[in-house]
Formats: C-alpha cells, sequence, structure tokens
C-alpha cells in the first residue's frame, strides 16, 4: 500500500491545528490570531482557512472565523455511532436518579476532555455545559482520566500544565497535581470542589476497559447538595456506574 508523502501529511496536519484553534475559541478570531495559535505563518493559515470554509468546517463572519456547520454534522455522526455513548447513557440516567446530581460522561482528546453525554440532576446546575464542550484535564472530571496517561505521556502533561490557579484560587504547582493524579489512580475515583466552578463538588471516575480508559463518568452539583457523610455512598455509585459501562463495551 502506497504511503501519503511527507508533505501532504504536514498539510493535514497543519489543518487539524487550525481546525483545533477554531473549535477551543468562544469568539471569532482574526486571521492573525488564529496563525499565532496554531504556530503557523499568515499565508499558510489563509490558505487552510479558504479550504474549511469551502468545505463547511469553519465560516468567516465580519468578526473573524469561527468553526463552521459541517463540524456539527461530524459530532452528530459520532454520537449516533459511539458505542461508548450509547451504553452510558441509560447508566447516566440511573446515576442521575439515585444520586440527584447531574451525571456526565468525557472522553479524552489530546490533552482536553469533551462532554458527549449529560442527565441532569434534580436540581440543575446554574451553569449550561452544552454537549461538545472542551474542558481541561486538570480539574475535575479531567483528573479521571489523566491520571491513567502513560509515564513520559503524563510527565509531559504535568510540565505542560503547570503551574495553574483553581477557581477557588489555591494554586497548582507540578508537584502538587502529580500527587492529585497518583491519588486518583490508587482510590480510583477523583472528588472535586471548587476546582472549575465556586461551590460546586464533583465525584468522577475512570471507566477502564483492561489497561485502556475509555472516558470518565462524574456526578456533579451545588457543594451544599452533598454532605460529607453521604460522599462514600456517592464515590460507590459512581465508580459502580463506571464498571457497569466498561462491563458492556465490547
Amino acid at each position: 500500500m502506497a504511503t501519503a508523502p511527507a508533505s501532504s501529511m504536514r498539510s493535514l496536519d497543519r489543518a487539524l491545528d487550525v481546525l483545533g484553534v477554531l473549535e477551543g475559541t468562544r469568539q471569532p478570531l482574526r486571521l492573525s490570531e488564529v496563525a499565532r495559535r496554531a504556530d503557523l505563518h499568515v499565508a499558510t493559515t489563509q490558505r487552510i482557512l479558504n479550504v474549511l470554509v469551502e468545505r463547511g468546517y469553519a465560516a468567516k463572519e465580519d468578526s473573524g472565523y469561527v468553526a463552521g456547520p459541517a463540524a456539527v454534522a461530524t459530532a452528530h455522526a459520532f454520537l449516533v455511532n459511539n458505542r461508548l455513548s450509547q451504553v452510558a447513557l441509560p447508566i447516566l440516567q440511573e446515576l442521575a436518579a439515585t444520586t440527584g446530581l447531574t451525571a456526565s460522561l468525557f472522553v479524552r482528546v489530546a490533552f482536553s476532555r469533551v462532554l458527549i453525554a449529560r442527565v441532569q440532576g434534580r436540581n440543575p446546575l446554574r451553569y449550561q455545559l452544552p454537549i461538545g464542550e472542551k474542558l481541561p484535564l486538570t480539574l475535575g472530571a479531567g483528573k479521571a482520566l489523566a491520571a491513567w496517561l502513560p509515564e513520559p505521556e503524563l510527565r509531559a502533561f504535568i510540565d505542560r500544565f503547570t503551574p495553574f490557579t483553581r477557581i477557588s484560587g489555591e494554586q497548582i504547582t507540578a508537584d502538587a497535581l502529580a500527587r492529585d493524579l497518583g491519588r486518583v489512580r490508587d482510590d480510583g475515583y477523583a472528588l472535586s470542589v471548587s476546582e472549575r466552578v465556586l461551590d460546586v463538588i464533583a465525584v468522577s471516575a475512570p471507566i477502564r476497559h483492561g489497561e485502556e480508559t475509555l472516558g470518565a463518568l462524574s456526578v456533579s452539583g451545588p457543594h451544599s447538595e452533598l454532605a460529607e457523610d453521604d460522599r462514600p455512598r456517592i464515590i460507590n455509585e459512581v465508580r459502580r456506574a463506571a464498571g457497569a459501562v466498561a462491563a458492556r463495551c465490547p
């Protein structure tokens, strides 16, 4: 089988880098800003954007470039065909009912996590988190995914994203994050309080299939709704649900 020329692979990498920039922004970006974030020459970025716009994966507005409607179709195809989300949905519904908290399913994409399914609890969170939202691995359910990264990748991840500050104001160093992820790996779950959103508590567990981490299940809600003496029950429910999803996945 013939292999693609190196120049073709580089072009594909650059196009995906530009698309990744558009996916990760909440507002239109000028050409120069897209080029800067993708670490590409402006002329190269312009050529790539022209193709993406033509194919519908980018759109040009008066104030700049945004992701295009074709990205929605791609996401829909993933959700319809993805076995993990299909298996997890009834389990998420049960988890939200038994805990009263909002249940979510995340998968890892590089050094981020993406929400692919969500079931609201009895009292919906005050903020909306749409399907497809990309969030960091350093916080909340992200830690249930990051903790099982292979050692070289884990080290690179920690070095790249530390130090950082949680929404609570707590500053996290590389050593602190490494210890936190070590606890998650040892305990099999992550407990997060006011890490990404103030006064929100979350319990997350990885969906492990053999040596592979397929995703992470998480429940979250206002801190006042999860009494400290009820945490062991919630932790057990989340870990049980994650195990049930893993058992039903091929």
